[in-house]
């Protein structure tokens, strides 16, 4: 994939979806299977992993980090039959982990006891008011801000048309604020409940996950603020060996790619200092023959007062 827009909001996927397709109404909420690629808007720049498992798509619950620059990249998602997979960018692994433990395709096997409740007297709060602790004497009686005594009636004031003149209020530097008690560890603290956990009935497993009666076609889905994306070089198959012999391939034009661009950019670099330096070169040029006819004038002078 290549964002030759520099992207700055939009998602580029590779879909891969079932038979029973039909590709003249292929859309965004054509059922899939497999659905993969870089999400970039803002500060997320993250690779999504979607799975639809019993007709509901699931996302990773992991953060995998994509490229925004405007080179090209290879995206790998291997799914194996073990429940594992892992995702890969320019053949350098990202994230790996478990379908079952990354995705919430399966509920949760232990679930919070319906019967149980937090008992009435179970005090869990680890700090209390210090009950000796007494608010002093005419604390709430210092209000939080006074009227300014610095200020006065401006001269053009009119009490008949603006009213009776009052100085503005200031903040009050007596006010001390709300009035707390100190806290004190808690006698009776019991720690923090913990609710008891039971084994979930509705609970089965499956090793069938990321497995599929059918991978009949490959779609792309774009959604961007800016076009510009390209998408070459797709292999789907089930030989990790064969994949990596393409993707060496494909560092190698990856390679080619950077070093043109590198000096591309270079030469850009080159020829607007260039024509940075022939302007001033040229701005100087101009201050030199202005000094060069006043010299002129100047040695003429001298000739002329010679004669004399």
């Amino acid at each position: 994939m290549k964002h030759e827009q520099n992207i700055d909001c939009g998602g580029g996927y590779l879909k891969l979806l079932p038979a029973g397709l039909d590709q003249s109404k292929f859309n965004g909420d054509s059922e899939y299977n497999i659905m993969f690629g870089p999400d970039i808007c803002g500060a997320t720049k993250k690779v999504h992993v979607i799975f639809n498992y019993k007709g509901k798509n699931h996302l990773i619950n992991k953060e995998i980090p994509c490229e925004s620059d405007a080179l090209a990249h290879l995206y790998t998602l291997v799914v194996k039959p073990d429940n594992t997979y892992k995702v890969s960018i320019d053949g350098q692994e990202k994230q790996t982990g478990s379908l079952k433990e990354d995705w919430d395709m399966l509920p949760p096997k232990q679930i919070n006891d319906p019967k149980a409740s937090k008992p009435s007297d179970w005090d869990d709060r680890a700090k209390i008011d210090d009950p000796s602790d007494k608010k002093p004497e005419g604390w709430d009686a210092i209000p939080a801000q006074i009227r300014d005594a610095s200020a006065s009636k401006p001269d053009d004031w009119d009490d008949e048309l603006d009213g009776e003149w009052e100085a503005p209020l200031i903040d009050n530097p007596e006010y001390k604020g709300e009035w707390k008690a100190k806290q004190i560890d808690n006698p009776a603290y019991k720690g923090a409940w913990v609710h008891p956990k039971i084994d979930n009935p509705d609970y089965v497993d499956d090793n069938t996950l990321g497995q599929y009666k059918s991978h009949k076609f490959v779609g792309i889905e774009i959604w961007q603020v800016k076009s510009g994306t390209l998408f070459d070089d797709f292999y789907v198959g089930d030989s990790e060996e064969e994949a990596k012999t393409r993707a060496d391939k494909w560092q190698l034009k990856a390679k080619a790619e950077k070093e043109a661009k590198e000096k591309s950019e270079e030469a850009d670099r080159a020829k607007a200092e260039a024509e940075a330096k022939a302007k001033g070169d040229s701005a100087g040029g101009s201050d030199d023959h202005g000094d060069h006819d006043h010299d002129h004038d100047h040695e003429n002078d001298v000739e002329l007062r010679d004669e004399l």
